[in-house]
C-alpha cells in the first residue's frame, strides 16, 4: 500500500483539483484552509485586531450564557465537516469563527461531524465575499438554523435564520440594539458589547 506523505506547502496544492478529508487530514502546512465541496479555500491571513476582539467579546457572552447548558460552543480552529445534502459526506470541512452544537453526539475528537444549530462568522477586508456569498450559500445547503455574520468596520450584526430551508435575514442590528438569538430566546447580546474592545 502506498504510504502518502503529509502535504506540506500551501503552493504544492493544485487549486483545481478535488480533494478528500483524508487529504485535508494529511495539510500540515501553516496556512488556514477549508475544503468547500472538495475544492481547497485558502483563508484570510492571520486575523486583524478588530477580528480578534470581536471574536473574544462574543466568546466572552456565549460562555456566559451557555455555562451549564446541553449545548456546546467552539471557537476556531475547530473543524466542521458539514453535511450537504445529496453530496459525499465529509467532503466539506470549515472553520467558522463561532459555532454552536446541540447535537453533542456530532461531536468527536476531530471537531463537529455535522451541521451545528448556531454559525458566527466576522468579516475582515479578505474574505467578505467568502462569508457574505460562498458561506451563505454553503450553510444554508447545509441548514445551519441560524447564521450570524458581524462586520467590525460598520459595528453591525447580521442574523439570518433557516426557514423552508432558506436564510431570511432579520433587520440588521447596529449599535444601541440589543441581539436577540431566534433559536436561542434566552440569549440576548448587546451590540455595545460585541465592538466594546475595538477603540
Amino acid at each position: 500500500m502506498e504510504v502518502k506523505e503529509p502535504i506540506s506547502h500551501y503552493g504544492s496544492l493544485d487549486l483545481d483539483k478535488e480533494y478528500s478529508y483524508l487529504d485535508y487530514l494529511r495539510f500540515t502546512f501553516s496556512e488556514r484552509v477549508e475544503l468547500i465541496k472538495r475544492k481547497i479555500m485558502k483563508m484570510s491571513p492571520a486575523p486583524s485586531r478588530k477580528h480578534q476582539g470581536v471574536v473574544g467579546s462574543i466568546n466572552y457572552l456565549f460562555k456566559a450564557y451557555f455555562r451549564n447548558k446541553e449545548c456546546k460552543y467552539y471557537v476556531a480552529p475547530f473543524d466542521v465537516r458539514l453535511n450537504i445534502p445529496n453530496g459525499k459526506k465529509n467532503h466539506t470541512v470549515v472553520q467558522p469563527d463561532l459555532c454552536v452544537i446541540c447535537d453533542v453526539t456530532l461531536l468527536d475528537d476531530a471537531g463537529c461531524n455535522g451541521t451545528p444549530d448556531l454559525i458566527v462568522e466576522i468579516l475582515s477586508p479578505s474574505n467578505q465575499k467568502h462569508d457574505l456569498d460562498t458561506k451563505f450559500k454553503l450553510y444554508e445547503e447545509a441548514m445551519v438554523k441560524e447564521y450570524w455574520i458581524v462586520d467590525p468596520n460598520n459595528k453591525v450584526v447580521l442574523v439570518y435564520m433557516l426557514e423552508n430551508n432558506k436564510f431570511i435575514g432579520l433587520r440588521p442590528f447596529v449599535e444601541g440594539s440589543i441581539i436577540k438569538s431566534p433559536i436561542f430566546p434566552e440569549l440576548k447580546v448587546a451590540v455595545k458589547d460585541v465592538f466594546e474592545d475595538l477603540a
